[in-house]
């Protein structure tokens, strides 16, 4: 059975929510407990509209080794989401996510971090996909995020030669957002949730869906237009256009 503390865990602190995995002696793998666990965490900060912006943490050598590799294959159980439930739901979530890189990111939860929004990483971290190793034939929408994130030659590369990248390499080919040395993650992790968490909550997470609907094919303009339109009737644009004259930091507070 799953120890309960090893799950993942939510914290908030003011508009900022963080969730952190808590298995840093089995490189944070992803138990199917910890799918659950997670599903029910994302729905908690959807759910609270006062946060605007979540982060992704781990503990210990490397952010997450993915989804259990015993486990694959196995059946989730009737009604029990799976993996791609999971990754799926992270790119659906309200506000902007961050993933902090402190180490490695392997397997399934390279997809988790491409779900996100921005991923940070570390100086001497790397990542790999070794669906290939294990004669796994990867989800639809992994790849899917992989080509819209990466683009097909570099989803070809690492798909298929299950070949590990560094952090230069990593950085150039878009998988990370920004590359920082290791003692400057948590700041530069702050700094991008607090600039985040600053910005007008309906603009951003209007556009947030807007763009990952573009990037996915799935585009309704005229719905993207109807909640552009109702944006320019908030009390947050004016008070954004007040600010702006004043020459003053805006105060937000999605409405």
């Amino acid at each position: 059975m799953t120890d309960l503390a090893t799950v993942p865990s939510l914290h908030r602190d003011g508009h900022r929510a963080t969730i952190h995995f808590n298995r840093p002696k089995v490189h944070n793998r992803i138990e199917p407990a910890d799918i659950v666990e997670l599903m029910r965490l994302l729905d908690q900060v959807d759910a609270d509209r006062d946060i605007r912006v979540l982060v992704f943490t781990a503990s210990g050598k490397s952010f997450s080794s993915g989804f259990h590799i015993g486990e694959i294959g196995g059946g989730d159980g009737e009604g029990a989401p799976g993996f791609e439930d999971l990754t799926d739901r992270v790119e659906r979530v309200r506000v902007p996510t961050i993933a902090a890189l402190q180490g490695g990111v392997y397997g399934g939860s390279t997809d988790l971090t491409l779900a996100c929004d921005f991923r940070i990483g570390v100086e001497g971290m790397g990542m790999f996909m070794p669906a290939a190793q294990l004669g796994l034939h990867y989800y639809p929408n992994g790849m899917r995020r992989y080509i819209t994130r990466l683009g097909v030659d570099a989803a070809k590369r690492l798909f298929l030669t299950a070949e590990r990248l560094e952090a230069d390499e990593l950085l150039r080919i878009g998988f990370l957002t920004e590359l920082v040395p290791q003692e400057a993650l948590v700041a530069r992790v702050n700094t991008l949730a607090a600039t985040l968490a600053a910005n007008a909550p309906l603009a951003v997470q209007g556009m947030k869906t807007a763009l990952n609907a573009i990037a996915r094919g799935e585009a309704d303009f005229d719905a993207i237009a109807e909640t552009a339109g109702r944006v320019r009737q908030s009390a947050d644009l004016k008070e954004g256009q007040r600010a702006w004259h004043e020459k003053r930091l805006p105060n937000f507070v999605g409405a």
